[in-house]
């Protein structure tokens, strides 16, 4: 069987180092003239670890990456509301880890490349349109720096991994609506730091209303001197945006930074950590409606290009990881690849519709909405007296299963 995969991001390596280990090599194809690293903090948790750990590049995250131990929220005022163990801690069979994207990115390729050899991935090819029939899809390029058609390429499978502008997803879908934007745009950054807690915590501190962050390390000892990389994500309740969905796309302290600047904790001085950072990036909370379908013939969709959602609960890449597995799965035990396809549709595509309802509904930091309404945004004396300990506890459980990532369900995967 050839697979084609368009699309070299986590998604897509996932996907092809999976079918390359069971004995089907891919051809991948992206569109960047050269794949270098980019982007900032990404949360494995112990689903995506299994997966990883299956294509044989857990060993090469965890000695890149931080483990998480424990998961810990905090009012805007520095007051501990509710912590839990994270991965191994919590009785998953496997860590939960925080990683530089580029160094998660870098890892896939570097197993590839065990597995197949450079000579499969290809980079500077933009996917502009794609042809199929009953014996395959053949699928056409333009050379991304110079804009020259390339040459076409046959296939028994095209699988279009290409992220949130997806070239495929709009030519199975040209009618598909808008964006939906949540109301949240969010900053993101990552500077060097001292450890701050246990040095392995996943923070969520405040919420949307005045000011919420997420702050956790991803490389350790990042300068010889025993400082930490920290990653951290501002999030503030916008009405509205006028920027274009690029991950990529430069931001600006001035936007934000005022929401911040009381945050100043015996355990760590917010403010501080932020104007630390170098470069700011700007991303507004968007998603898309969910599909109907994502495979027809011999086409299909995974990751963002599939499933658009909000950056919250390390769900981006990870349900992208388990696509990537699923799919995988699904092609190398197939006789015919159009049922490969179905039955991975049929599988992931009603788990990712409903994160994605979830997400808009009842975030994975529930947790902080409940504590700001109760106590009308000012301080508490005890956190009994505004919610239960199993009342937390719940809310996060709740959440976990329907993100599919809860012990049990992870156990049996």
């Amino acid at each position: 069987m050839k697979v084609i995969i368009i699309g070299a991001g986590i998604g897509g390596m996932t996907l092809a180092c999976k079918l390359a280990a069971g004995g089907i090599v891919p051809e991948v194809y992206d569109a960047a003239p050269q794949l270098q690293p980019v982007g900032l903090g990404i949360n494995l948790l112990p689903h995506a670890s299994k997966v990883m750990a299956e294509i044989g590049v857990l060993g090469e995250i965890a000695r890149r990456s931080v483990e998480t131990y424990e998961s810990t929220f905090f009012n805007r005022f520095g007051q501990h509301i509710f912590s839990e163990p994270a991965g191994l801690r919590a009785g998953y069979e496997l860590p939960q880890y925080s990683v530089h994207r580029g160094d998660l990115h870098q890892s896939l390729l570097q197993r590839f490349a065990e597995l197949a050899t450079k000579r499969h991935l290809h980079a500077g090819h933009q996917c502009v349109g794609y042809d199929q029939d009953d014996g395959g899809v053949t699928v056409h390029f333009r050379d991304t720096l110079g804009q020259k058609l390339l040459e076409s390429v046959r296939g028994d499978v095209m699988v279009a991994a290409d992220g949130l502008h997806s070239v495929v997803r709009k030519s199975l879908h040209p009618n598909e609506g808008d964006p939906v934007y949540s109301g949240v745009n969010m900053w993101r950054g990552a500077t060097l730091h001292k450890p701050f807690l246990d040095g392995a915590n996943m923070t969520r501190i405040g919420w949307l209303s005045t000011g919420k962050l997420v702050i956790y390390p991803i490389r350790n000892d990042a300068d010889g001197q025993g400082n930490q990389l920290i990653n951290w994500v501002a999030e503030i309740e916008t009405p509205t945006y006028k920027k274009k969905r690029d991950w990529n796309k430069q931001g600006c302290f001035d936007d934000f930074m005022w929401a911040f600047e009381d945050m100043k904790f015996d355990w760590l001085d917010v403010p501080a950590l932020l104007r630390s950072t170098d470069a700011v990036m700007e991303f507004p909370m968007v998603d898309q409606d969910p599909l109907p379908f994502w495979s027809q013939g011999r086409v299909t969709l995974l990751g963002d290009a599939a499933h658009p959602m909000y950056p919250r609960g390390s769900n981006g890449a990870g349900q992208a990881i388990l696509d990537g597995k699923v799919l995988g799965d699904a092609l190398l035990s197939a006789e015919n690849p159009r049922d490969a396809l179905k039955a991975y549709e049929g599988e992931r595509l009603p788990i990712t519709a409903k994160v994605v309802l979830t997400n808009r509904s009842t975030p994975p930091d529930i947790i902080l909405k409940e504590v700001f309404e109760r106590t009308g945004d000012k301080p508490f004396d005890r956190i009994e007296d505004v919610i239960s300990a199993d009342e937390l506890a719940s809310l996060s459980s709740n959440y976990k299963k329907i993100a599919g990532y809860d012990r049990e369900r992870v156990a049996q995967s």
